[in-house]
């Protein structure tokens, strides 16, 4: 079963997705799937229990800490797919566990940006630009949990651990096969912002020259000298899946919308390219990182 994106013309959805990419939602979101989490944590405690194995004993075989196992057992932490499949196999579940992944995968993600992940798995193009902060699908592990720590009123540890691990598996779209077309523009401004210290930014600088220069991968920086700019209406991504169908998404102030509107997708891919344009070369913008890195 898959979940296709809501396509209305101007859909939106509250949420509070300043952070990067909405999988910072607010706990009514949390709340929407907390049944499925509840239901997916009683069935792995039964089938452990059933196997024999104390939560330090099944943790250690599955690679987590006791507390990790009683956190997914009570659904206040929501495992990986690739945590499901290995607790399977360690409990011979016989894919009892396994037939739980899509939703339990789903449950990591707000109600708004659940259409937006399931259309990244999709993609084979997807363009972005930024102005905020870094795009999640760019950030370190670090630098998300500064985003993360900064929310207010403030996250509890067991939902900064739900959106890390959801950020972070979303980044496999570097590594799918056949290769998506990425590309990813964003303001000078997001990387000067020190969230998390120095030492926080300088990894997510180095970061991103790594990813700057893989094959399917460009990276631009739109500069602070440059006097023009199509992107002052704020960020904004789109993603075009298989057949050429174009997705529009937006997040701004608790809110988000994705647009299937055919003549908004075309005239949003025309103002990205003309900011495209308007940004330095992905080799300009490499050479700038760098310069950047040796400056802190």
């Amino acid at each position: 079963m898959t979940t296709e994106p809501v396509e209305t013309d101007a859909g939106t959805v509250p949420g509070n997705g300043w952070a990067g990419d909405g999988d910072t939602g607010g706990r009514a979101a949390d709340r929407t799937h907390q049944g499925v989490v509840a239901a997916f944590g009683q069935t792995m405690k039964t089938l452990r229990v059933r196997a024999g194995l104390d939560r330090a004993e099944f943790g250690r075989r599955i690679g987590y800490s006791a507390a990790t196992v009683a956190s997914f057992e009570q659904g206040r932490r929501i495992p990986s797919p690739r945590t499901i499949d290995r607790a399977d196999e360690v409990l011979g579940a016989d894919g009892l566990l396994r037939v739980w992944k899509e939703q339990v995968e789903r449950a990591q993600y707000p109600v708004f940006f659940q259409g937006m992940a399931q259309l990244e798995k999709e993609a084979v193009e997807l363009l972005s630009y930024d102005t905020l902060v870094v795009k999640g699908l760019l950030q370190t592990e670090q630098y998300m949990r500064a985003l993360l720590g900064m929310r207010r009123p403030p996250l509890d540890q067991d939902t900064i651990e739900q959106r890390v691990a959801a950020r972070l598996a979303r980044q496999e779209i570097f590594d799918r096969r056949p290769a998506p077309l990425l590309s990813f523009v964003m303001d000078e401004s997001v990387l000067h912002r020190r969230y998390g210290g120095k030492e926080v930014l300088r990894g997510q600088l180095e970061h991103l020259l790594l990813i700057g220069r893989k094959p399917n991968v460009e990276l631009q920086i739109m500069p602070l000298r440059s006097e023009e700019s199509a992107g002052v209406d704020g960020p904004f991504t789109i993603v075009t899946k298989k057949g050429g169908k174009k997705f529009v998404y937006a997040e701004a102030q608790g809110t988000s919308t994705l647009q299937t509107d055919p003549d908004w997708a075309t005239l949003a891919a025309a103002r990205y390219g003309i900011i495209r344009s308007q940004a330095l070369t992905p080799r300009e913008s490499l050479e700038f990182i760098e310069g950047l890195l040796r400056e802190l």
